[in-house]
């Protein structure tokens, strides 16, 4: 510890380093979890619809998004989509897209375990005041449901935060690229994932409060 270069901890780190790639993770981090809640929620409606045309091609995506490494289907989608394409999309929109659809098959099971956490009684009472199944839903399950997940939902969020980190695979510029790029730049390699690990904990520990 007596030979940590205490300099190397300063505001002009978070200026020229950090921030662009803080900017980028948050952002990542927020726009998956919304775009993963919905493709997750019409992931979970589907499996439980009660047909078999719409519930087993639901529950493959899921099996199978569950089943892969995250880092794969990053480098996956950002070695194919190019491909496919015929022009390359960039590994901040591979990044943000990926993210979204792996993330989505996680946020289906919660989803799908906090409308099911809900009494019959309340399905049946919705139908018996004649609303139909999107309705019963949006009005009375999906709201209920919804707060009984908040607490999976959160924690499934910093987990989200936390990958965020392995965009490194594709060349995105994030948080972790960022400390990255400063200990290399200025000689201190210790001193940046030392930094980078301080960083993490903060934030996570703050969106658990």
């Amino acid at each position: 510890m007596m030979q940590l270069d205490w300099s190397f901890f300063s505001w002009d780190l978070l200026q020229i380093y950090l921030w662009q790639g803080l900017q980028f993770s948050l952002q990542l981090t927020v726009i998956a979890t919304l775009g993963g809640i919905a493709l997750g929620t019409l992931l979970a409606l589907m499996r439980l619809s009660g047909k078999p045309w719409l519930a087993w091609p639901a529950a493959a995506y899921v099996n199978l998004m569950r089943s892969v490494p995250l880092v794969m289907v990053l480098l996956w989608f950002f070695l194919l989509m190019p491909f496919l394409l015929g022009r390359p999309i960039g590994a901040e929109v591979s990044a943000i897209i990926t993210f979204i659809v792996f993330e989505a098959a996680f946020f289906c099971e919660i989803m799908r375990s906090g409308i099911q956490s809900i009494a019959r009684g309340q399905v049946n009472a919705g139908y018996a005041l004649g609303l139909s199944y999107p309705q019963n839903m949006r009005l009375i399950i999906l709201p209920q449901a919804l707060r009984n997940m908040l607490p999976v939902l959160l924690t499934q969020t910093i987990i989200l935060f936390q990958d965020t980190s392995l965009v490194y695979a594709i060349g995105a510029y994030d948080l972790l690229k960022g400390f990255e790029v400063a200990g290399k730049n200025l000689g201190r390699p210790v001193e940046a994932y030392l930094a980078a690990a301080c960083l993490y904990f903060l934030i996570c520990l703050t969106l658990q409060v």
